[in-house]
């Protein structure tokens, strides 16, 4: 765990393209520990607009951490033991819809799941909870999301179903058509499990999603390449992070939610018959509950 000195209000998570976080002041770089193991990479905290924000790479310094194997428990864990209590996201996207075009952004409002195998909860093992995930990003922080993607001069599409798939490979022509028929607006690879296990760690979670293609169901446009990812993404990266330093800006502006209590109504087993260790690694996910792990 940081020290108790390495603290932050504001994470960012930043995907493909999105690097590193310009405009800290006072930085300061941690390796957090977490009982679900190691996060992406070391944490970067620093002041923006007076904030302390922890900014983490997705992917890890020179997106070396394929979609599927990152460990997105210890990415969330690590950012809440910092203090951190509401999270953007952001993300390279395949857009499934003509009218979201290449540099667009989309802040989702929906999700569908196809990933596979990717631990998606911090509990079992003894420890049961089942959240309320109908809608799985914060309504509040979406909308500051969206205003300031705006403000920052990009054409920004509010709301939309986020299709996640395993990677790394993009999609084939079938699914992705399927996907359109499924009513999915755009396609990405990361957003889940974070967007659950924000939730259930009670962290407002909201994404800023950049198009940087038409996948490969657009009958006159080229099909995806990762050549065509980052290179759109780097004409954007200036736009995407002047979004995020509004968003740390305007943060008290933020209207109120029910993030902060997801797990209020949701613990299902007794602290009594939860085995030790389980109440340990669980640690401060449920202290506020259930008190410290003896």
């Amino acid at each position: 765990m940081a020290g108790d000195q390495a603290t932050a209000e504001i994470g960012v998570i930043g995907g493909s393209g999105f690097y590193e976080m310009p405009g800290l002041t006072e930085v300061e770089r941690v390796q957090v520990s977490t009982p679900y193991g190691a996060p992406s990479d070391a944490i970067t905290l620093g002041l923006l607009h007076g904030r302390r924000v922890a900014f983490l790479p997705r992917h890890g310094e020179g997106h070396r951490i394929p979609p599927a194997e990152l460990n997105a428990r210890a990415n969330i864990y690590a950012l809440k033991s910092l203090g951190v209590r509401r999270v953007v996201s952001v993300s390279a996207v395949g857009s499934l819809r003509h009218t979201i075009e290449p540099l667009h952004a989309v802040v989702p409002d929906q999700l569908i799941d196809r990933t596979h195998g990717r631990p998606s909860t911090f509990f079992g093992d003894g420890a049961v909870a089942h959240v309320g995930l109908a809608d799985p990003f914060c309504v509040s922080l979406a909308a500051l999301v969206a205003e300031q993607s705006e403000a920052a001069g990009v054409t920004t599409h509010r709301g939309g179903t986020l299709v996640v798939i395993d990677g790394p490979a993009f999609s084939t022509r079938a699914e992705s058509r399927l996907y359109q028929l499924w009513g999915g607006d755009i396609v990405g690879m990361t957003a889940l499990p974070e967007a659950k296990l924000a939730r259930e760690a009670e962290l407002c979670y909201g994404a800023l999603c950049f198009a940087t293609d038409y996948d490969v169901w657009h009958e006159s446009e080229g099909d995806v390449t990762a050549d065509l990812v980052l290179q759109n993404l780097h004409r954007n990266a200036d736009r995407a992070r002047a979004a995020v330093a509004g968003i740390v800006r305007q943060i008290d502006n933020l209207g109120p939610c029910a993030c902060g209590d997801a797990l209020a109504t949701a613990l299902v087993t007794a602290p009594a018959l939860v085995p030790a260790e389980t109440r340990r690694r669980l640690g401060l996910i449920v202290e506020r509950y259930w008190g410290v792990a003896p």
